[in-house]
């Protein structure tokens, strides 16, 4: 079987599955966060009863991320809407925005977007935060109601987004009915060339397949060229499985994953027992491709989708207005060290927005440094806007006062994961997704711009 195949198999008590196949599936962890957690408790509670308790409260992890920063009434009570849950459910993993479990979240305009304004619980991005606080474990199964949930593939687990009636059913029942789906084998040979990253790596193969190319299908990576990814490259390409249909990436385990994985659940205290799926010598694909990262150059997904691929070099001419790091796919700290790799000592050309994923992200940036100045202080220096509110922000637009979104027609140039008509905002904009060292050297030139002429 393949990877995938094993994990449902296992997951529903089954000793085989093959594609096509229905089996119901136990779950080992259940993440929402505030754009849609509230739809899925009205759920859980029309089906199951006002009363009615979740399946087991330690296997619930909830996440305000996405609507968060806004003076938005509505994005702001969703926050107390979890909260609320959370304490008649008495379920431990909540990354709340405010300390007080009994207070009410209002985000205070006057004191801007760029200054922290969150407590001591609150984490950022649902997806970086999970593996963060030690929620990921190879050979599970994860659900959350966002589609980029299949990130945590990267950690050999069998994850992908779903919608509120489905979370709501698995806060009853623990479990939910899954079409197995086929597999398709990216195998990878060789190293990355300098200036070229994880995030050109995943445009290229979308750009191969199409945007609907992997349409209800698992995305298996393999191969020797594994070993030069590090956790948060595998993070970065498991996390767009979804921009080519696919239901879930999938990365097998090896010491890379179970050193992170082991560090992050000691510290945090979460479950440390699991077991790995191990890749088998005869597996059945309904495709199969071998990539050679070596060959590969930076690469851009233009206007109006994620397989719309060309190389950064073809687009020199192409004039842009904003550049914009941040999300699950861009945001992290390794993400925004390359970002500032290119952009030290320099001054960008046009407005340029930092998100970072995590407060752990924001931490990490501070207190980082560069001959005795810190990576925060390098980005703010070349003229980056950078906030130290962690979330989503603009990746998905937001309401109209979210940090760095697209209010009127506009080109942008974004590290993020998605660029859809309208995603970032304005429906008339056009979204340009490249790796952090194509956006870093596009916001110094106002124009897509291959990195490789600013690293040596």
């Amino acid at each position: 079987m393949t990877l995938t195949e094993k994990l449902l198999a296992r997951s529903s008590g089954k000793a085989h599955v093959r594609p096509g196949d229905n089996v119901w599936v136990n779950v080992d962890v259940l993440m929402t966060h505030d754009v849609c957690g509230p739809g899925t408790i009205g759920v859980f509670k029309r089906e199951f009863g006002q009363d009615a308790k979740v399946w087991d409260r330690n296997k619930v992890v909830i996440i305000p991320d996405h609507y968060i920063f806004t003076s938005d009434s509505m994005s702001n009570r969703n926050v107390d809407i979890l909260r609320d849950f959370v304490k008649e459910q008495d379920i431990p993993y909540f990354y709340d925005v405010i300390d007080d479990p009994n207070g009410h979240w209002k985000f205070d305009a006057s004191r801007g977007q760029e200054k922290k304004q969150f407590g001591t619980h609150y984490t950022g991005v649902c997806h970086t935060t999970l593996p963060w606080k030690g929620h990921l474990r190879p050979g599970e199964v994860l659900f959350g109601t966002d589609s980029h949930t299949c990130m945590a593939g990267a950690f050999n687990q069998f994850a992908t987004g779903i919608g509120n009636t489905d979370a709501g059913f698995i806060l009853g029942t623990g479990k939910l009915l899954i079409k197995v789906p086929e597999t398709m084998r990216f195998y990878l040979e060789g190293d990355l060339p300098p200036g070229v990253m994880a995030k050109d790596l995943i445009l290229h193969v979308i750009g191969d397949i199409g945007f609907d190319g992997a349409t209800y299908r698992a995305m298996q990576w393999e191969g020797p060229g594994i070993s030069a990814l590090n956790i948060d490259d595998r993070m970065t390409i498991a996390n767009m499985a979804i921009e080519a249909g696919g239901k879930n990436g999938i990365f097998p385990c090896d010491q890379q994953t179970l050193d992170y994985v082991n560090e992050r659940v000691k510290e945090n205290g979460t479950k440390s027992e699991f077991t790995p799926v191990e890749v088998d010598a005869d597996q059945s694909f309904a495709y199969d491709k071998t990539f050679d990262l070596s060959k590969l150059e930076p690469t851009v997904a233009c206007h109006p989708d994620p397989g719309n691929r060309k190389l950064a070099r073809e687009l020199n001419g192409v004039s842009l207005d904003r550049a914009y790091i941040g999300s699950c796919t861009g945001g992290k700290t390794s993400d925004f060290l390359a970002f500032a790799e290119i952009v030290r000592g320099k001054s960008v050309k046009i407005d340029t927005f930092g998100v970072p994923a995590t407060t752990k992200v924001v931490e990490e940036l501070k207190t980082t440094r560069w001959n005795g100045q810190s990576v925060w202080e390098v980005l703010q220096s070349a003229g980056v806007h950078m906030t130290e509110n962690a979330s989503c922000a603009a990746c998905l637009g937001g309401p109209i006062d979210s940090f760095g979104r697209l209010n009127t027609p506009m080109k942008c140039i974004s590290a993020t994961n998605r660029n859809f008509p309208g995603r970032m905002g304005n429906k008339e904009s056009q979204v340009y997704l490249a790796s952090p060292y194509t956006v870093a050297a596009s916001a110094l030139t106002g124009k897509i711009t291959d990195p490789r002429e600013y690293l040596s």
